[in-house]
């Protein structure tokens, strides 16, 4: 079976070799005028595109094929297999084709195969120099991964299984017996995780292609922005969906009681997703004002840029983490040129054409004035690219040398929660002020206009969060502080308490103001698009979804972020823990005492030891009945899966939800007194964090894949010519019709005042 994966690897490169010489080719024939050569030359790149994708397709085929029949004649699948017994045991051998080094770095190439064939297919027939040239540009980096994958021995996932490794019968033997696919890696998290993290990964190439492509044809048109934005949003998308089904992992899984630990790895998928926020929004600003053009293009090369950095950081070995590939020296060298290669052709290719690439005559890339929507874009693109170079500096600062900041440092949670607590609420207060503001200038008095109905209800949520924050939360952390346990010592070293619980304060202010005015715009977008078509305000609602949705998908994403702050205030900064044992008497299968944590109880109930069917896995259980305030809220089953075969430990926590906090319970084993060792926490408002995270994806997903807007006319509908949202359009018009109403009461004034002088002469008669 590995020769059939080899041969598609060699098919998959040979033809992206043809297609990057018939686009080149075809592009300079083309340009010298040998029209019909040339473009056939093109379309024969396109179709050479295809054909990699195809191969591709084969390679992975065959892998999974040997998953999934338990063929044992690769060694990257007998060292990734599954013996799961589990229901979706079937969903875990899949996985095995993205578990290890070398089949995750074939199903990105892929992937990034799959995305070009859509961009050749969609240009067959137009065959337009600017969608040709992003297809070049993709296919380089494409034949760079399939290149790794069949010249680097280590990364070549077809080698034959060792005959050594064989008994006379064909069945496996010695160390070879034990591999597998780690057990933490079996969950259903983990089987959707890393697949939408490479389709997130291979789909922001796309940007990057179209904005290289641009300059090379020298089109500063808002065109390859139109055609690389949903790839863009789309890519953003898979990402934010794979890092939050990751977090659901980490809660889940490691039973450590969190879900974002700033791990490297963890790390590496948050710095490409974060210069995709700041990719996203100068997208808009190019096609709304001509402007950001010079932004676009470089944030479109720091996205990929990043997405390498990440895979470096995972696949170089260059820092420890429990998500990491085994480092290997190809990889180290490619992906350290690509991340050189994607700045330095956003830089070139600008300085190139920088004058072309400036501002269109109503934009500008100058922020005249501080209180307009240019500063809150510009801000927005300023701290999403410094936090995302500080915090990569920070993963990597490990490998650093010593005499450099943190150089040989490997850096506490802490200090990276002491930057992005504070950063993280300020960017949030920019996404409570930009849809309040105006292009280029905004009066205050306007501004207080806009602000002041949702400033109102915002202060009313406020007052309720400060009442739960002032009678649980901060009582909740002087406990933990009083306790001076691990974690108390831990929170004292995050600062003083007026600090702390300040910052916690200010972060639930932000957090009302932002849920409030993200709903009071989208009424107003809805408003307004009632006013404009008619009807009722649920088919406005419905119309505004399907013909406005970057407008409807972007106002509820921002109110998904309120949602999201306020459990991230709660659940990281006010965690209750208790460590413990319970006592046990095996004799008469009963526990000396209950487990107390806050107002929760854990009575003992039993025990179990159970073996799976693969005959390698022991499950050891303890079961709990929990009561809170001595109502009975539920059970818990905390449990230990020891695999025997390698002495891995798999923490399976028990976790009931409440509304406003999570009981989180994790079983540890026995100690040498044969006493229960437990691990307990309270994760207040964490319950929050889920349900914000699944808004924001619905909310991305509505921008992606709904439409863009109805057809507008040629000038656009702003005041300058450009074109608006329906918020700002709501906007506006709220704002002419108070001039209005203003203009008629100054006439009437004045009329009346006409009146009483043309009167005066005839009081002064009489």
């Amino acid at each position: 079976m590995g020769m059939f994966g080899l041969i598609g690897v060699l098919i998959s490169f040979a033809a992206i070799a043809v297609s990057i010489v018939c686009l080149v080719v075809g592009a300079l024939l083309r340009r010298k005028g040998a029209g019909g050569i040339g473009e056939t030359l093109t379309w024969g790149g396109h179709i050479a595109t295809i054909v990699s994708a195809v191969a591709l397709t084969v390679c992975c085929g065959v892998l999974v094929y040997c998953f999934m029949t338990g063929n044992t004649s690769i060694e990257y699948v007998v060292r990734y297999h599954s013996d799961s017994s589990s229901d979706i045991g079937w969903l875990y051998k899949l996985s095995g084709l993205w578990a290890g080094r070398e089949g995750s770095l074939l199903f990105w190439g892929w992937l990034l195969a799959v995305f070009n064939s859509v961009v050749a297919i969609r240009n067959m027939k137009r065959l337009e120099k600017l969608d040709a040239m992003a297809l070049l540009v993709s296919q380089i980096v494409l034949i760079a991964f399939v290149g790794v994958i069949l010249f680097s021995e280590n990364n070549m996932p077809f080698t034959a299984m060792p005959a050594k490794y064989f008994d006379g019968a064909g069945n496996l033997r010695g160390e070879a017996m034990a591999w597998g696919m780690n057990a933490l890696l079996e969950h259903w998290a983990m089987v959707v995780h890393p697949p939408l993290l490479f389709v997130g990964y291979a789909g922001l190439t796309i940007p990057f292609a179209y904005a290289i492509g641009a300059l090379i044809v020298n089109d500063p048109s808002k065109a390859w922005v139109v055609r690389a934005q949903r790839y863009a949003l789309f890519s953003w998308f898979m990402l934010g969906i794979g890092i939050g089904l990751g977090a659901v992992w980490a809660y889940v899984v490691l039973g450590w009681g969190g879900y974002w630990g700033w791990d490297p790895v963890e790390n590496a998928s948050l710095l490409s997703w974060l210069v995709g926020v700041a990719l996203v929004h100068s997208f808009t600003v190019y096609r709304q004002r001509g402007a950001f053009k010079r932004w676009s293009v470089m944030c479109a090369c720091l996205t990929l840029a990043f997405v390498i950095v990440g895979t470096f950081i995972s696949r170089s070995g260059i820092v420890q983490s429990v998500h990491a590939f085994e480092g290997d020296p190809v990889s180290l060298t490619l992906f350290g040129a690509l991340i050189a290669l994607s700045v330095l052709a956003g830089i070139v290719g600008l300085a190139i054409r920088w004058k072309s690439f400036g501002p269109a005559k109503n934009g500008t890339d100058d922020v005249d004035n501080m209180l307009s929507k240019d500063a809150a874009y510009y801000f927005n693109n300023v701290i999403m690219i410094v936090f995302t170079f500080l915090l990569a500096y920070m993963t990597i600062s490990s490998a650093l040398p010593t005499w450099m900041p943190f150089g040989g440092q490997s850096l506490s949670a802490g200090t990276y929660n002491a930057i992005a607590r504070p950063l993280g609420v300020v960017y949030l207060l920019i996404l409570v002020v930009c849809p309040l503001l105006s292009w280029g200038k905004t009066e205050g008095r306007q501004f207080w206009k806009r602000a002041r109905i949702p400033a109102i209800f915002a202060l009313v949520l406020f007052a309720v969060l400060m009442f739960y924050f002032v009678t649980y939360l901060v009582p909740s952390y002087d406990a933990m502080i009083a306790a001076g346990s691990t974690n108390g010592d831990g929170l004292a070293n995050e600062g003083p308490s007026w600090y702390y619980n300040g910052l916690a304060a200010v972060g639930f202010l932000v957090a009302s103001l932002l849920f409030f005015n993200s709903l009071f715009m989208l009424g107003r977008g809805i408003r307004a698009y009632k006013q404009k078509n008619g009807g009722n305000a649920l088919s406005a609602t419905f119309g505004m979804l399907v013909n406005r949705a970057s407008t409807f998908g972007g106002f509820l994403s921002h109110l998904a972020m309120a949602i999201i702050l306020v459990g991230l205030i709660g659940s990281s900064m006010y965690v209750t823990e208790k460590v413990g044992y319970v006592k046990y008497d095996e004799a008469s299968d009963t526990a000396a005492e209950d487990f107390t944590i806050q107002d929760f109880t854990l009575k003992y109930t039993s025990n179990s030891v159970e073996e799976q069917s693969n005959g390698d896995d022991i499950v050891y259980t303890v079961n709990y009945d929990v009561y809170k305030d001595g109502q009975f809220v539920g059970s818990v089953s905390p449990a230990v899966q020891l695999v025997q075969s390698t002495q891995q430990q798999k923490l399976l926590a028990g976790v009931i939800s409440f509304p406003t906090e999570d009981l989180f319970v994790v079983y540890k084993g026995v100690n040498q007194d044969g006493a229960f060792s437990m691990d307990v926490r309270v994760n207040p408002l964490i319950t929050f964090v889920w349900v914000g995270f699944a808004l924001l994806m619905v909310g991305t997903a509505v921008a992606s894949f709904g439409r863009r807007g109805s057809k507008r006319k040629a000038l656009g509908n702003g005041p300058d010519g450009t074109f608006d949202d329906g918020a700002e359009v709501a906007v506006r018009k709220a704002d002419k019709a108070s001039e209005a109403e203003k203009v008629e009461k100054t006439e009437a004034a004045g009329e009346a005042k006409a009146v009483e002088k043309a009167d005066e002469p005839v009081k002064e008669e009489a």
